[in-house]
């Protein structure tokens, strides 16, 4: 392989480097060779591993080959996805009528892939970390409804007779089911196949540690955090400290780390940045040399991720949203309550009549357990439940704190307390059913902060008190995101983001994440 001497470079800053660098070459091979740079063929990702971040503006890389493998598989699974939802749905809905598809009806598939496109629906993957559904639910829902009133309009192309009202109705809401359903399906299934994302964090450890254990506790993520680099500290790798995650590197080497250790994406937590430093700059070093950047804005822990993007003259503003509901949203939301509560009491009593018999046949007590909980504004409320522990099991609560679990609050994962139809209760998470009827009454709602009894609300303080501002749920973020296993301190955060950027598409999502963990038996 022919050589060139490495004589021309970036800036000044770059020639200060001089003696002693190396080139490197490729993902999977490397050629050092002191001041030379292959030159034989193109390489997939090429660059100095010491290039210092002054460099101004990059033309951004290429991807590694693994990046771009993985992308294309999830592109083709959704589009796969699409295609098959929409011929399912359309051939479904021509069938219960008189009609019968015709020769063109194949351009159903290429139709429904550009409805996608046009959405976004494929682009949107490669630059997230979890790969979730039930984000894109909204832009699934209008392309489902721009779908059909394509067809609606030009059903004498795919049809040999007319789709009637109900005809198209019914498609729209088959094509909207079966699309979301499918992708989830074709995500799971890319995620289970590829090889996951391997990602460098910059910034601090507690931070690196907090986004491996994110990352590593989450379904929909298929990503491992190998290491960091903080942006001021030492410049080789250390591994001594052990379970904790190693440096890479330092700042200045940082090219080098991202090609050594074969990194897909970097993690930046923003707020360690010191001053001075140019964080355009490092963003476009690390794009440039084909590697995707995240960022972690601590300052969307106060201000949330619910924010309206303004231009002033061209100048990008984020215009912050009130802490509060307004009466209509207020409204809207209790609304949703008292329908939901309703609707599930009607329908489950038969269900409630039979763990109530099991409950009271196999162990002696009450029924229904209630327990002082602190609600909205801090006023207290009786929380009902199943009761699932044997009668008197609060006064062996002092004599079992040693063996508790949890972090600020008390959880045993074995608690001797239970009788074995509550466990099964708990693990089934019908002993929360009761609590419709506390949301019939307005002490709870069916998404919101978790109600806290007296002596772990004593822990909260300072503005993470305004958590008590909306009414508690019987689910919230903290409930999909771990329950339990969550800390107090990391829960009331969540609670007070749940409020910040309250949306009734937020309640929805968080009702429909709610549903696979309860199937999923990980509520405690």
């Amino acid at each position: 392989m022919q050589t060139t001497p490495l004589r021309k470079y970036a800036s000044r800053e770059d020639a200060q480097i001089g003696a002693g660098d190396y080139a490197v070459s490729g993902r999977g091979t490397r050629t050092l060779e002191r001041h030379e740079l292959p030159v034989a063929e193109p390489a997939r990702r090429r660059f100095a591993p010491r290039i210092p971040w002054g460099l101004g503006a990059f033309r951004e890389g290429e991807h590694s080959r693994e990046t771009l493998h993985r992308d294309t598989r999830f592109r083709r699974a959704l589009a796969t996805a699409d295609g098959v939802s929409a011929l399912v749905a359309f051939a479904t809905v021509v069938m219960l009528g008189d009609d019968s598809l015709a020769p063109t009806a194949w351009l159903l598939l290429p139709l429904v892939v550009a409805v996608g496109k046009i959405a976004g629906l494929y682009d949107r993957d490669e630059n997230l970390l979890s790969k979730s559904t039930v984000d894109e639910l909204p832009a699934l829902f209008q392309a489902a409804t721009v779908y059909a009133l394509i067809l609606w309009l030009s059903d004498f192309l795919f049809v040999e007779g007319n789709l009637g009202r109900s005809q198209v109705l019914l498609l729209w809401g088959l094509l909207f089911v079966a699309t979301s359903l499918s992708r989830a399906l074709a995500r799971r299934l890319v995620l289970r196949s590829t090889a996951g994302e391997r990602c460098l964090v910059l910034g601090g450890a507690d931070v690196a540690d907090l986004l491996r254990r994110k990352i590593d506790s989450s379904s929909l993520i298929n990503a491992t955090v190998v290491g960091y680099i903080p942006f001021e500290g030492r410049r080789f790798v250390d591994v001594s400290a052990e379970g904790s995650l190693p440096v890479l590197g330092s700042m200045r080497d940082i090219a080098g780390a991202l090609w050594e250790h074969r990194i897909d994406r970097v993690l930046i937590d923003t707020s360690t940045i010191p001053a001075g430093d140019r964080l355009l700059d490092k963003v476009r070093l690390i794009k440039s040399v084909g590697v995707r950047v995240s960022l972690l804005p601590r300052l969307l822990e106060v201000v949330g991720w619910s924010v309206a993007l303004d231009d002033v003259g061209g100048i990008p503003l984020m215009g912050v949203r009130g802490y509060g509901l307004t009466q209509s949203s207020r409204f809207l939301k209790r609304t949703l309550d008292v329908c939901g509560s309703l609707t599930v009491l009607v329908l489950m009593a038969p269900l409630f009549l039979g763990v109530a018999l099991a409950v009271k046949l196999t162990s002696r007590g009450p029924v229904l357990f209630r327990q002082k909980r602190v609600g909205r504004n801090g006023r207290h409320f009786n929380l009902l439940k199943f009761r699932t522990m044997y009668d008197g099991a609060d006064e062996q609560k002092p004599g079992l704190r040693a063996l508790n679990e949890a972090d600020g609050l008390f959880k045993i994962a074995n608690d001797p307390r239970i009788t074995p139809v509550g466990g099964l209760l708990r693990r089934m998470s019908l002993d929360e059913l009761p609590q419709l009827v506390n949301v019939l009454r307005g002490e709870m709602s069916l998404v919101g902060p978790r109600p806290l009894v007296i002596e772990e609300d004593n822990l909260v303080q300072g503005w993470l008190r305004r958590r008590l501002d909306v009414t508690p749920g019987m689910t919230g973020v903290w409930q999909v995101l771990g329950s339990a296993r969550i800390p107090l301190h990391e829960m009331v955060k969540l609670d007070y983001l749940y409020r910040a950027n309250w949306t009734l598409w937020l309640d929805l999502k968080i009702l429909l994440r709610t549903v696979p963990f309860v199937f999923a038996r990980r509520g405690l």
